[in-house]
């Protein structure tokens, strides 16, 4: 890990590749994945590995260790990503079109969303949006801004907050 942190060795990589892969997908297959999404998780571990190797610190922590770790915080944020709840599917009968009033419904709700989007604060717009349109995890978030994670959480839960009270009638 030191070869490939201090001098990018491809060669040191390589041995551990073929060291963690294997031992990381079972890992990872142990808590329930799928093997397909497993080698994703390895592969997206490995990348980060070697893009963040400048980052190992041998003193705070072991190389096992702190790939390990990457790969568990990998698996949370694809899991987390997964469960993020989605917008129910408008349910329509088969060959059966929308009536003028639903379009109209639907336009309007559409419309009160978008000013309620617009009326958020700049950082909180762009975290929901980043969220929720770019489907971005937190981290990803995190990573893509520069931002703190804690400041991309309260700023998405300040403007969900703010959402929900400017949507209220919505829910009726």
């Amino acid at each position: 890990m030191i070869a490939v942190r201090d001098n990018r060795d491809r060669t040191a990589f390589a041995a551990l590749f073929d060291h963690f892969a294997p031992r990381l997908k079972g890992f990872i297959m142990r808590s329930g994945t799928s093997a397909p999404q497993a080698e994703e998780i390895v592969q997206d571990v490995m990348l980060t590995i070697w893009r963040k190797a400048a980052l190992f610190d041998p003193h705070r922590a072991q190389v096992s260790a702190w790939i390990y770790q990457i790969a568990r915080n990998r698996q949370i944020d694809i899991i987390r990503k997964e469960n993020r709840p989605m917008p129910e599917e408008l349910k329509e009968e088969p060959g059966a079109e929308p009536d003028a009033s639903q379009i109209l419904g639907v336009q309007q709700e559409a419309g009160q969303l978008r000013e309620a989007l617009a009326a958020l604060k700049p950082d909180q717009r762009e975290m929901i949006e980043k969220a929720y349109l770019g489907e971005l995890t937190h981290r990803e978030i995190s990573v893509q801004t520069g931002l703190p994670l804690g400041t991309i959480k309260s700023r998405i839960r300040l403007g969900l907050e703010r959402l929900r009270h400017e949507l209220k009638d919505l829910q009726q």
